[in-house]
């Protein structure tokens, strides 16, 4: 069980250490206890009866099919068939490989920076969180049940990091109105209730800091009625162990476990998430959660309009599996027989049945002439239909999943041109890429999630997170902040798959590289900008691209005074300012008057640049090196006339 957020004692900059209570989660987890929850208890217990006998056929449904994709208990004298396995790895293998990219975008200017730590914090939080495996079953539930699930509510206080966890779709309950689990904009469709069942031990709930009443808790595995033991049993059978839950039950000591069920429901107007114990009787946590948001993110695979389940590929494949395996242990049978035929002999020719009893080299007398004494029966071999029709299936399957043999890794029996096969690989990459999309939505869904914990849980002037980038010169180390990592306003968070974000890239580079060669001669055009956009395209780092193109002496001085320009101060303009890159530096800026003040001051300053040149130094040259120097000590009242900003 993740480690809930938790204020402790933190080291302040001015090396003051501020005492906060350690004690206010006890004092709130004392009140709680004392609290009488009848009311809650009843209610949870009515929407789980509902619930329960709603998703009870989905349940065994689900629990035969999971004995179909991997039956280590079936006769071994049978043979069964992958199908459903290969079409599911097959498929999963494209969409894991396809990582969904996820780039935060700012909505405001001076918002750049934020947006970029985010997006280097997002790939290190990759790695903490462990997303990898998340993603794994997040994807293999969503193939297998058509709807995966995904809580993403705590926050590691001490790797700084959320913290997400699937959900087992075996043991989960929901509202049977539910269309998704948060509905559509308006809410609409959402989940009124939704909730699982777990099993922690007397540490997890210890550590989790965030229960109260679960010192006297009865063990009770023994329940005929529980959806972990049961789920676990399905499991263990398929795997060909024996069921363990009677002796799981009798486990003593510290590792002994407690059933429980975490429900997320609305009780007086408020949508909070409740942990029950010993049969429901027992509430043992009470959070209540911001806003309307249940943290439970679900992903679909072909989803239908209005529908929570949509499709699976089980629903797609599972009756033709059982068809294929049919038809292939009939077949095994009736080549078998082939190779232990059936005799017919003339009982009064050959007296001694046991003369029939097969040896190498027997002679067996017969009376008068052995034509016909002894002859094979004629049996039916494996007909053409068997053939056509196991072809049938398994291209109904491929079509409805669009998984064809090559894209399983099988070469096809039938000879096609390359023109044919480039053509099908681009129908599978279409097919493929808009599954990659609906599972966008979700992706989308999580990063926004991951980026409310941050706000939520990161503190200002207390929290700290040093994350390492590998940039131009190596590994960088760069210690994030609160105001390094939230945006004035919350970033666009983009999501998009690697193979689609790529061609983007590619194709935008290309569309620009022209464009930049087309203006190269242009002598008003921003050729270092575009140059830097350029490698941006490229897929450069913003380290990489300032190691390529260093920053020069106006973009130094401009970064200076935004700083003063920031906090509300007084910048003037130099005539041998270059105003096209201090209006681009000054415009990562948030809004502030002194801001604008600047940014129009620069303007006013191009106007008399172009009307009145002999008020401005000229550029250094070859021909005169010295030009320009020692002019920001010079006088120039008409500039100052025209603008007092302007020095």
């Amino acid at each position: 069980m993740p480690k809930a957020k938790r204020i402790k004692t933190k080291e302040i900059e001015n090396d003051v250490t501020e005492e906060v209570a350690e004690d206010s989660l006890e004092a709130e987890n004392a009140s709680l206890s004392k609290t009488d929850f009848k009311d809650l208890i009843d209610q949870i217990d009515s929407e789980y009866t509902l619930s329960y006998w709603f998703m009870k056929p989905k349940w065994d449904e689900w629990a035969l099919r999971l004995k179909l994709y991997n039956n280590q208990k079936r006769d071994k004298s049978a043979v069964g068939d992958p199908l459903m396995f290969t079409i599911i790895q097959t498929v999963l293998a494209s969409l894991y490989d396809d990582r969904l990219q996820v780039a935060f975008k700012p909505r405001e200017s001076g918002d750049d920076d934020t947006a970029e730590n985010l997006d280097n914090l997002a790939i290190y939080d990759y790695d903490e969180m462990q997303k990898d495996i998340v993603d794994y079953t997040w994807d293999w539930d969503t193939l297998f049940f058509g709807r995966g699930l995904v809580m993403l509510m705590e926050f590691d206080d001490e790797k700084k990091c959320p913290i997400p966890e699937n959900w087992d779709p075996m043991v989960t309950l929901r509202d049977p109105r539910a269309k998704s689990v948060n509905g559509d904009m308006r809410g609409r469709g959402r989940a009124r209730f939704i909730g699982r069942e777990i099993r922690l031990t007397k540490s997890d709930l210890e550590e989790a800091e965030v229960y109260f009443n679960y010192k006297d808790l009865k063990t009770d595995s023994t329940d005929l009625t529980s959806l972990y033991d049961r789920n676990e049993q399905v499991r263990q059978e398929a795997q060909g162990y024996s069921n363990t839950a009677k002796w799981q039950g009798e486990l003593k000591g510290d590792n002994a476990t407690y059933r429980l069920f975490e429900w997320i429901t609305y009780h007086k107007g408020k949508l909070v998430l409740v942990t029950l114990a010993d049969n429901r009787k027992k509430v043992i946590r009470y959070t209540e959660l911001k806003g309307n948001y249940i943290p439970l993110i679900d992903r679909a695979l072909y989803p239908i309009a209005n529908d929570w389940d949509g499709v699976s590929i089980p629903d797609l494949t599972e009756d033709k599996q059982r068809a294929r395996a049919k038809l292939t242990n009939l077949g095994i049978k009736v080549a078998e027989s082939g190779l232990y035929p059936m005799y017919l002999f003339d009982t009064n020719r050959i007296k001694n049945r046991a003369d029939l009893n097969y040896e190498q080299n027997k002679f067996i007398g017969v009376d008068g002439n052995p034509t016909g004494a002894v002859q094979i029966m004629q049996k039916d071999q494996i007909k053409q239909d068997v053939s056509f029709i196991l072809n049938t299936l398994d291209s109904s399957s491929q079509k409805a999943t669009a998984t064809p043999d090559l894209q399983q890794g099988n070469t096809s029996a039938d000879k096609r041109t390359a023109t044919e096969l480039n053509i099908v690989n681009q129908k599978v990459d279409t097919r493929y890429s808009l599954t990659a999309k609906i599972f966008g939505w979700s992706e989308k869904r999580f990063w926004q999630q991951w980026y409310f914990l941050y706000k939520t849980y990161f503190n200002p002037g207390i929290d700290e997170k040093t994350i390492r980038i590998s940039g131009a010169l190596g590994a960088q180390y760069r210690p994030l902040r609160r105001e390094n990592i939230i945006a004035k306003v919350d970033p666009d968070i983009i999501v998009e798959s690697k193979v689609v974000s790529d061609a983007k890239n590619y194709n935008m580079l290309q569309q620009f590289r022209g464009f930049v060669q087309s203006i190269a001669i242009d002598p008003n055009a921003n050729l270092r900008f575009a140059l830097k956009k350029l490698g941006k395209l490229t897929g450069l780092k913003t380290d990489e691209v300032e190691q390529v193109l260093p920053p020069v002496v106006d973009e130094l001085i401009a970064e200076d005074e935004n700083k003063i320009l920031e906090k509300n101060g007084l910048v003037k303009v130099l005539p041998t300012d270059d105003y096209i890159i201090h209006m681009e530096i000054h415009n990562k800026l948030s809004d502030t008057p002194a801001k604008y003040a600047h940014m129009n001051a620069h303007k006013k300053a191009m106007i008399l640049k172009k009307t009145n040149p002999e008020l401005f130094p000229q550029a250094p040259s070859a021909a005169n090196p010295t030009a320009g120097a020692g002019m920001e000590d010079q006088k120039l009242p008409p500039m100052e006339k025209a603008n007092p900003m302007i020095r």
